[in-house]
């Protein structure tokens, strides 16, 4: 005899969430438009640098040459072309020479060198074509930029004889982050209407399929809020920008299809609205509060790294994500209350219906879903196996991985500052400003001096040391040396040749840097912190999934089943964008080598998301099973109930990714397909193969766990069935093994 569920408005958050639904919902709208206001402009504050270690020997030397030495550090080069005059005739020189005045003459611009001041060969071109006037534009990234801004219209473009380009570090970063918020403005114009019409295709229903649009919109919103807010107190990277639009939408769309899937199952099952909406948050609910806490854990892993690039990403990440579940908890709900059976309504699916039956749809596929986990179940050790090992396969390739510095060819090969750095590396000698820099400070003698020189020439890799240029005596005296590496500026020589240098003895102190030191040091910072990062996100895993599940082995198998469905993603990174395949296809420059803190973002944000899907699966798993005792019915019954859920889930995330992977600059690129190709394989491979075949292999000692942890789970774990268990809650539970396999077989026939 089927039980009969008493009505109910759940608990005390139940209530404060449902008791003025239509105050709630006015509330968020108030608070979504001061956000609006307050996220304004965002982009502009954000700098697009952030890939150095701030406490790094390299960072250090670079401030101090910058104080003392302006000129040394150029971030300003304007490109000259002479064209076939040449740049040494005299009415060329004579208008360079008026460029040259005139950038000197403008606020907030210093250092300024030229060809025909110094006559170096390193800024003239090998042709005579072209030569470069430097200066350098002192100031925070954000002042700099205003001052570019300024500077750079006066005289880009034809000046008497002379084409003057717009180029240097300072440009290259002030078009890059113009282009990420170009680039992410049409990314959100091409996710959005897709996303919607996956939605309707998901639910049939325009309202239900707009509420998650809803839900993701307010989260990117009030994320934009909150990063308005952090960069007055810190730097924040503008790729952060693309991770608030993708998990925005993403994860938003995910807390929310769950939650209004449960909760149309509940009124399909005769519940009225309030007591749907109660059993919602009390199951569905619970799970995504517990699957934002596992994605906010994983991005959070990010703020033990030095590099702002990073912890921008956690800035971002925690934000969004936490905003998302509150959005989906609160005014999804109050929503809910509201719309009751009308959350139904302009079902566009309605004529296929007709033709199937009322929900024959969902039941057929659910059913194709539960006789994949009972194949998959059957030859539990041929799927294992043989997922695991193609997954292993998949991943072979980032063994050869090698790690490089972001530079201009991030941007797309027509962008004005990237032609500037193309024609700086094809038709200059050495590659100006390319080379290392060593800052050498205290007293010293001319001798001294060229001794050290002599010495540091006859280390391994070096093509010709330039210098010392000295400062002006008094005080502590500094002076550097230019050391020009063999081969690519950032290659292996090259930081070959930064430990030999750091290792030199010299009669004064000494400190390196330049583009190889930053990538030397970058990677030490890294390599240092990793461990510490890998093992927040592995034992906070651990513990949040055994509180859910009660189980010792599930919260393993759930951390090394993630791991293994990233590597698919990590081999595809190393073979397209290290190694160049498909690069003319995607639209990007190979330069051989992985920006050294993108495996680092992507492992965060793809083991979170990862999880995310997991707990979903997991968590309705485990409500089967403490319901009927029969393990291999609850792992069918979840893969039914939930694998077309996480399945669309995923395929909404990875449109919106890829559609972040369209920008043109690179690094983006890589993260938003690298991160959608996980995405797919996670909830196509992982959750539909991987899972259920490990989980028939361990059997019921899946749910096993020592006596004083299960006491433990007892009083403080999470269910998706209702609320922890507490003792005095004990002659209310049932702790036999369930109805048994028979009546689980009926309930799963009958679902």
């Amino acid at each position: 005899m089927a039980e009969v569920k008493k009505p109910s408005t759940g608990g005390g958050w139940t209530r404060f969430v449902t008791a003025r639904p239509r105050l709630s919902l006015l509330v968020a709208l108030v608070i979504t438009a001061l956000a609006v206001l307050a996220g304004s402009g965002v982009g502009d504050r954000m700098g697009s640098g952030g890939w150095e270690d701030p406490d790094a020997e390299s960072t250090y030397a670079l401030e101090v040459l910058e104080r003392e030495f302006p000129a040394s550090q150029p971030n300003l080069l304007l490109l000259v072309d002479a064209g076939a005059a040449g740049v040494d005739s005299p009415a060329v020189a004579a208008e360079a020479r008026r460029l040259a005045e005139r950038l000197d003459a403008e606020p907030g611009v210093g250092g300024v060198g030229s060809y025909w001041q110094t006559g170096s060969p390193a800024l003239r071109s090998e042709d005579g074509r072209q030569a470069v006037i430097a200066a350098r534009i002192d100031g925070e990234e954000k002042a700099a930029g205003e001052v570019l801004e300024r500077v750079a219209p006066e005289f880009r473009g034809t000046h008497g004889p002379v084409k003057v380009s717009v180029g240097g570090p300072l440009a290259v970063r002030h078009e890059m982050q113009t282009t990420i918020q170009e680039d992410l403005l049409r990314a959100e114009m091409i996710a959005l209407p897709i996303t919607l019409v996956l939605l309707v295709m998901v639910f049939g229903s325009a309202v239900a399929a707009l509420l998650p649009l809803g839900i993701g919109i307010v989260a990117i919103l009030g994320t934009n809020a909150v990063l308005r807010g952090i960069t007055e107190l810190t730097d924040v990277s503008v790729f952060a920008q693309n991770l608030t639009t993708a998990l925005g939408l993403g994860l938003a769309i995910d807390y929310a299809l769950f939650v209004v899937r449960r909760f149309r199952e509940e009124l399909a099952a005769g519940a009225d609205t309030r007591t749907a909406v109660a059993t919602t948050l009390r199951t569905a609910g619970r799970t995504v509060l517990f699957s934002a806490l596992t994605v906010a854990v994983s991005l959070a892993a990010m703020l033990v790294f030095p590099q702002y690039f990073l912890r921008s990403f956690a800035y971002a990440g925690i934000a969004v994500v936490l905003l998302a579940a509150a959005a989906a908890l609160i005014l999804l709900p109050a929503a809910l209350v509201l719309l009751g059976d009308r959350v139904n309504a302009l079902d566009l699916r309605r004529l296929f219906r007709r033709r199937s039956g009322a929900g024959g749809g969902e039941r057929e596929a659910g059913a194709g879903w539960a006789r994949t986990a009972a194949l998959v179940m059957r030859r539990a050790p041929l799927f294992a196996v043989a997922t695991a090992t193609g997954l292993v396969l998949l991943g072979l390739p980032f063994l050869g991985v090698r790690f490089g510095t972001a530079d201009d060819r991030q941007l797309p090969a027509s962008a004005e500052s990237r032609v500037v750095q193309d024609h700086l590396r094809d038709a200059f000698p050495g590659n100006p400003g390319g080379g290392i820099t060593v800052l050498a400070e205290g007293a010293a003698t001319p001798g001294q001096y060229a001794g050290y020189r002599d010495r540091i020439k006859a280390i391994d890799g070096v093509a010709r040391v330039e210098g010392p240029v000295t400062s002006p005596a008094g005080g502590r005296g500094h002076a550097y040396f230019t050391v020009v590496p063999e081969g690519e500026t950032v290659g292996t020589d090259a930081q070959h040749v930064v430990g030999e240098l750091r290792a030199e003895k010299a009669p004064f102190d000494t400190s390196v840097t330049g583009a190889a030191a930053v990538l030397v040091d970058s990677k030490d910072a890294i390599g240092d912190r990793l461990p510490w990062a890998a093992a927040v996100i592995v034992v906070v895993t651990l513990i949040l999934v055994f509180l859910l599940t009660g189980s010792l082995l599930i919260p393993i198998q759930a951390v090394v089943l993630n791991a293994l469905s990233l590597t698919a993603m990590f081999g595809a990174v190393v073979w397209v964008f290290q190694d160049g395949h498909l690069s003319g296809l995607l639209g990007f420059t190979s330069t051989g080598d992985i920006e050294t803190t993108l495996p680092v973002l992507m492992f965060c944000v793809a083991f979170g998301l990862s999880m995310d899907y997991g707990v979903f699966l997991l968590s309705r798993i485990k409500e089967e099973y403490d319901a009927t005792g029969d393990h291999e019915h609850a792992v069918r019954f979840g893969l039914r109930r939930t694998g077309g859920l996480i399945t669309a889930a995923a395929v909404i995330l990875a449109v919106v990714m890829v559609a972040i992977g369209t920008s043109r600059v690179t690094n983006t690129k890589m993260l938003g397909l690298g991160v959608a190709l996980a995405v797919l394989m996670d909830a196509m491979v992982v959750r539909s193969l991987l899972v259920p075949s490990v989980m028939k292999l361990t059997g019921r000692l899946t749910w096993w766990a020592p006596g004083p942890l299960r006491r433990f789970h007892d009083r403080f774990g999470i269910s998706e069935g209702g609320a922890p268990a507490a003792p005095e809650a004990e002659p209310e539970r049932d702790r036999s093994p369930g109805p048994g396999p028979d009546a689980a077989r009926e309930k799963e026939r009958v679902g």
